[in-house]
Order: C-alpha cells, then sequence, then structure tokens
C-alpha cells in the first residue's frame, strides 16, 4: 500500500498571481499601443507562468511517499528498518517531523509548515504505525496476551 502526502497547495499561490499580473501588463501595454511584438511576449510569458502556477496549485509537490518497504522523502528512498525514531523537533524554520535513522548524522526532516493542518497528525500515525510494523512491534491495547505456556 502507499500513501503519499503533498504540500500545501497555497504556498504556490505566488506563482500563479506573478502570471496572472503579468498578463495584466500585457494588456497594459496592448492599450498603450506598444508593438506587437512586446505585447506577445508578455502575453506568452505570462500564460506560460500562470499555467504553471495552476499546474503546481492542482497537484503540488510531493513530502512523503509511504510505502510498505520504504519511505521517499524530499527525494530520497529508506527502508522501514532504517529508521529509528519518528517525533518532533524545533528548526530555524518552525517545527518539523523528524525520522531519525540508524545513520545519527542523516535524520530526514519533514517541516510542519509544507503541509495542510489537517494531514500533520494523519502523517505522523501513519508513520508511527509503518515504523512499528517494521520493527514489528504494535501498540498495547491495555491487556495480557496470550498465556500460551501454563505451568500450573
Amino acid at each position: 500500500m502507499r500513501t503519499t502526502y503533498r504540500m500545501r497547495a497555497g504556498r504556490f499561490l505566488g506563482i500563479l498571481a506573478a502570471g496572472l499580473i503579468i498578463l495584466g501588463v500585457a494588456a497594459v501595454l496592448w492599450a498603450f499601443g506598444l508593438p506587437g511584438v512586446a505585447v506577445s511576449v508578455f502575453v506568452t510569458l505570462g500564460a506560460m507562468v500562470a499555467l504553471a502556477g495552476a499546474w503546481i496549485l492542482l497537484r503540488p509537490p510531493k513530502v512523503a511517499k509511504l510505502r510498505d518497504g520504504d519511505l521517499e522523502a524530499r527525494g530520497v528512498r529508506t527502508p522501514w528498518t532504517d529508521v529509528t525514531e519518528v517525533g518532533r523537533v524545533e528548526t530555524t524554520h518552525g517545527e518539523a517531523i523528524v525520522l531519525r535513522t540508524k545513520q545519527p548524522d542523516h535524520p530526514i526532516l519533514l517541516p510542519v509548515s509544507w503541509l495542510p493542518p489537517k494531514q500533520v497528525p494523519m502523517l505522523e500515525a501513519a508513520l508511527r504505525d509503518k515504523l512499528n510494523a517494521a520493527h514489528g512491534y504494535r501498540i498495547w491495547d491495555g491487556t495480557a496476551g496470550e498465556d500460551s505456556d501454563r505451568s500450573e
């Protein structure tokens, strides 16, 4: 099973806005009667930037892709067996979810501000579930396990 978490789309609204502003400049240039070549350059550039912004808004970049066997975060694939801990840390860019690996100098940071607020707890729970499954842990439900060794 594969789950993909993407960045907040609102982070990229500025790209669409920049394209629309360039199209507005093209309209002003056309209104002032500038040569068609100058207007067409601004129209082409504005349309390309606006289309790129719309595309990114519809399909934001991936933050993390969770698979049964591994995790892909920020372009790096790491097997679940190499991840030792999931937690939160404070960074210079705000709070982040940290995945500590067997290599102590190579933690994987996923900034919380990149994700939609509703996805943060879901991602943390999914990360812990995958990590527990990879290491053979299960969440204790408060009851005693099956006692198959009865030495009475």
